[in-house]
């Protein structure tokens, strides 16, 4: 029997644990913590975004071929993966449905973590908490398992799901990155992604705690995102899921140095350019303020006004075309100020990593080293808030802990 070892016992490596050993597999899952999966612990506030219930591939990042990402989500469709959670862990699946997620129907994370072990361990999965992977040499066909304190694994097959940099409290120190780095593999530079962005004190600093619905633009040179949904003033900048969706963009030309930096601009309510010229143009004795109150927070309003340069009292038949053309461009392509980034500490993945390239994306095998599997994190792909990193973890895991176990 082939003996399949998988190091690191989160999303990724537990499914590929499962997969392994239901496939023939002597499989071993060694985990570096005592407990193991404990992003899934924190992912959707305590609550687990087990994955989306519409999937659009458009939506990932990468540096690598569209097209292998293409392929790699493609292996396991969207309704065979709720398939299995449902039938297979035994965890029925709700849809939230203005954000299109999928959570337990517990809303419980620790029910999803501790479901997909006990399915591990069910399926014959010999699960190793608490033990760290130093070294990972190939022996000929075999590969040799370093682990600290205790003796050396010898393994047909290694399955590496190690994680990334971010959230580095869980146990991921890009540990698994620097190994694959040392054997040759081709690496995209990493960047915390999905994560808040901080600003310097501008005249956003006095709104902390509001929250409300908006659009984003990021650009930077060739790059852009846009994404739309919660957007939250904090003590040191910006959050939500609008903000962390395009945040990789003002992250990248930070790190890059770019001369311009990256540019986000806001559209702050679901009026558009023509639909706010409108309720600007419609006259009458109601003042500038009743009007933006009406559709924001009152104090973003006042500082948008501000912004804009228009009197809250005037009124709406004595706006110049000059005042309403500068109140309607801060209202629908604002200026969003930034600093910085709050990085891997905060933020949800890890951007760039392992080329998708060096990998065979039906069965994750590294194309530099035969026997040697890779998912997750360690990947250069990352998806939007909304269950697409699970489900890259649930796929890429799948994926490689099958063919690790029918490896010849």
């Amino acid at each position: 029997m082939r003996r399949v070892v998988i190091i690191g016992a989160g999303a990724a490596g537990t499914m590929a644990a499962i997969f392994a050993a239901r496939s023939g597999a002597h499989t071993v899952l060694l985990e570096r913590t005592r407990d193991g999966g404990r992003k899934i612990l924190i992912s959707g506030g305590g609550r687990c975004n087990v994955l989306p219930s519409k999937l659009d591939e458009r939506r990932f990042v990468t540096d690598s071929s569209p097209n292998t990402l293409r392929k790699i989500v493609r292996s396991w469709p969207l309704a065979d993966q709720i398939r299995f959670f449902e039938e297979e862990v035994g965890i029925r699946l709700e849809e939230e449905v203005e954000s299109a997620k999928l959570f337990p129907a517990s809303h419980k994370a620790r029910d999803v973590r501790d479901g997909l072990l006990a399915l591990a361990r069910r399926s014959g999965v010999e699960v190793r908490m608490d033990t760290l992977v130093t070294s990972l040499e190939p022996d000929g066909a075999a590969w040799i398992i370093g682990i600290a304190g205790d003796e050396a694994l010898r393994a047909d097959a290694v399955i590496v799901a190690t994680g990334g940099l971010s959230v580095p409290n869980t146990g991921s120190d890009g540990s698994g990155l620097s190994m694959l780095r040392a054997m040759g593999h081709t690496m995209h530079p990493t960047y915390a992604a999905l994560t808040p962005v901080t600003s310097a004190p501008s005249d956003f600093s006095a709104l902390s705690g509001i929250s409300l619905r908006v659009s984003l633009t990021a650009t930077s040179g060739v790059r852009q995102a846009t994404a739309s949904g919660g957007f939250l003033f904090t003590h040191q900048g910006y959050s939500g899921p609008s903000v962390l969706n395009v945040s990789h963009v003002a992250v990248r030309a930070r790190a890059e140095g770019a001369a311009s930096g990256a540019d986000i601009a806001v559209q702050w309510t679901a009026h558009d350019e023509p639909a706010w010229t409108a309720l600007l143009q419609s006259g009458g004795t109601r003042q500038v303020s009743s009007v933006v109150r009406q559709e924001l927070p009152d104090r973003l309003a006042d500082v948008l006004m501000a912004q804009a340069q228009v009197d809250p009292t005037r009124k709406l038949a004595e706006l110049t075309r000059d005042e309403r053309r500068r109140l309607v461009d801060v209202l629908v392509r604002g200026a969003l100020p930034w600093q910085g980034d709050e990085g891997y500490k905060k933020a949800e993945v890890t951007g760039g990593g392992v080329a998708l390239s060096e990998v065979d994306p039906r069965t994750m095998e590294s194309r530099r080293a035969p026997g040697l599997f890779l998912c997750g994190e360690v990947l250069d792909a990352f998806g939007p808030i909304g269950g697409y990193n699970f489900l890259w973890a649930w796929v890429t895991g799948r994926a490689a802990g099958v063919a690790a176990a029918s490896n010849a």
